[in-house]
């Protein structure tokens, strides 16, 4: 009987576990958790602190899903190294693991940067887990003001979250604009024109110079006073476990196509990889929650002896503020096509005959039109494109397009 150790408990071991099942119905697989949880989706957390979920609908998969996939889950346990030679994974708690087949899906860790005196400050918290936002809940009074390091879709989520359970946020980043990875400044001044109706505050192209327990000392000469601070700067993907025994490691793990790592046996897949952007045409990490099943679950598959690969990965994002939809896609290169509206903006990238990426706020209607001709890498004079840049619909993809690529039956 196969064994199978996959290190991480996120969507990218679900779909691991999900790959192996689907070609090894009897291997036996145990899944490291550094959490004491069930696996549920994280970026579910700001929802659980405004009321709009709960435990049991933040769940990832059904309560009985390892039982009924006869996995056993390691709660509460660190992998600390791995022999690739003599195929083990040392745990913590002194345990070793023996594999035939590896996943590492061990994700990323946020990033605190080193400030001065940020040791002073009483009530720290980071916003990646369900545990950091119970935390953050629990130390917050409606008369608290939160300070919230960091403008991107960590710092900005976890605002919206808290919103109703404080006086007071505030929000800086050293950009100087929100949503800085995603976003160019005319789309993200949309969004944080939205954002501060919602009564968030904003320093943005400034950071702290220095803490003094509960004030933060502004590199502009402002002081801000809190009760809370949140760091949301950003991640790092853990690669150490791949990176010290020698794997090939760039700011991710680096994978090919079948999410093989340069270890023999060992895989990765998710938030801890770097993979092949189809748009940019660089490796880098794309840290993107469907891609992460996606990638958990070609790992397994061909961990267990299938044939599964990801030729077409780009980076997207989906995200939400207070009924302001955000809809992001693939690299913004090229010649733009743009539309504003009340409230929104669309905007198309291409290049090369191709649609690169997309910014879309406010409308993202059928958006998956958008992500299929980027996926496909459909050239543009083979479709009405003029039709599709203001209506993303199926007819001007042309009949043989929906044939060949949507299976339609036209």
């Amino acid at each position: 009987m196969k064994k199978y150790v996959i290190i991480g408990n996120g969507a990218a071991a679900v779909g691991t576990i999900e790959g192996i099942r689907s070609v090894d119905k009897s291997g036996e697989i145990t899944v490291v958790s550094r959490e004491d949880r069930h696996v549920y989706a994280r970026p579910l957390i700001s929802y659980y602190l405004e009321g709009k979920t709960d435990l049991g609908r933040i769940l990832y998969r059904p309560s009985d899903f390892y039982e009924k996939n006869s996995v056993t889950v390691l709660y509460g346990e660190d992998a600390v190294s791995v022999d690739p030679s003599g195929k083990t994974v040392s745990l913590g708690s002194g345990k070793k693991l023996g594999y035939d087949a590896l996943c590492v899906a061990t994700g990323s860790t946020p990033f605190v940067p080193p400030t001065e005196g940020l040791d002073s400050v009483k009530n720290v918290h980071t916003f990646m887990t369900l545990d950091d936002a119970e935390a953050l809940k629990s130390s917050l009074t409606p008369d608290a003001r939160v300070l919230i390091v960091g403008a991107g879709l960590i710092g900005l989520k976890c605002a919206e979250g808290i919103l109703g359970l404080c006086r007071e946020i505030t929000v800086c980043d050293l950009a100087p604009r929100v949503l800085s990875s995603i976003l160019d400044q005319d789309c993200a001044a949309i969004m944080q024109a939205h954002l501060e109706k919602m009564g968030i505050k904003f320093l943005l192209g400034d950071t702290v110079e220095k803490f003094e327990e509960n004030t933060a000392h502004m590199k502009n000469g402002c002081d801000v006073d809190f009760d809370a601070l949140v760091t949301a700067v950003g991640v790092r993907a853990n690669i150490s476990l791949i990176k010290d025994v020698g794997g090939e490691c760039g700011r991710g793990i680096a994978v090919n196509a079948n999410m093989q790592t340069s270890l023999a046996d060992i895989y990765a897949a998710g938030d801890c990889t770097e993979s092949f952007d189809i748009t940019s045409e660089t490796r880098k990490v794309m840290a993107i929650m469907p891609l992460a099943y996606m990638q958990g679950h070609c790992a397994g598959v061909n961990m267990a002896g299938g044939e599964e690969s990801i030729e077409n990965a780009f980076p997207m994002n989906s995200i939400g503020f207070a009924g302001l939809h955000c809809m992001t896609a693939g690299s913004y290169d090229g010649e733009c096509f743009e539309e504003r509206f009340e409230g929104g903006i669309k905007r198309l990238y291409v290049k090369d005959n191709l649609l690169k990426g997309f910014i879309l706020i406010g409308r993202n209607d059928r958006a998956g039109i958008y992500t299929a001709l980027i996926r496909n890498k459909t050239p543009l004079d083979t479709v009405d494109f003029e039709l599709l840049k203001k209506s993303p619909a199926l007819a001007p993809l042309g009949r043989a397009y929906i044939r060949e690529k949507l299976g339609g039956a036209v």
